[in-house]
């Protein structure tokens, strides 16, 4: 994998028809936010060559708003990734085995934990790490390149505007 980006899904309704979490449904503005943190992605060449987002439905649709800006990029939905912890995505992403840039969507407080690692060692902006540690907001995407012995380095934050 050359480049990581964590995905935190878009914002979403507080309950669902099932009354379970898992069934929890983008909201209008959620669907909006994702499809513009997938244009700021595109718009500085970070597409994606594979997409591993959770099964969870607020996530599956995330992805669907994001998919038709990131064109040729592979999906695969898993199960493991809703609700995982930091090392169950770690997990996932080694044995997906891409090359290429990955797109991993995701939920709090895994894809947190994730990205504060991930940005300490890389030793990112001290802003993003605190705007990360202060609540990975939804549609926000963290971006990491690796270095030839597999070190992250920052690659950027994306946050759709908030009053858009």
């Amino acid at each position: 994998m050359d480049r990581l980006i964590l995905l935190r899904h878009g914002e979403a309704e507080a309950g669902s028809e099932t009354g379970g979490d898992f069934g929890r449904r983008l909201t209008a503005r959620g669907r909006e936010a994702s499809a513009a943190v997938a244009s700021a992605l595109a718009d500085v060449g970070l597409i994606p060559d594979l997409a591993l987002v959770s099964a969870a439905v607020r996530t599956r649709e995330t992805w669907a708003a994001m998919s038709g800006l990131l064109p040729g990029c592979e999906v695969r939905f898993e199960d493991a990734l809703y609700l995982a912890e930091a090392t169950e995505m770690q997990r996932q992403l080694r044995e997906a085995g891409a090359a290429g840039v990955v797109l991993l969507v995701g939920h709090n407080p895994g894809l947190q934990e994730l990205a504060e690692a991930l940005m300490m060692e890389a030793s990112g902006p001290a802003g993003t790490l605190s705007r990360i540690r202060a609540g990975f907001p939804t549609s926000a995407a963290v971006a990491f390149a690796f270095d030839v012995n597999g070190r992250p380095v920052f690659d950027g934050f994306f946050q759709p505007d908030p009053l858009g």
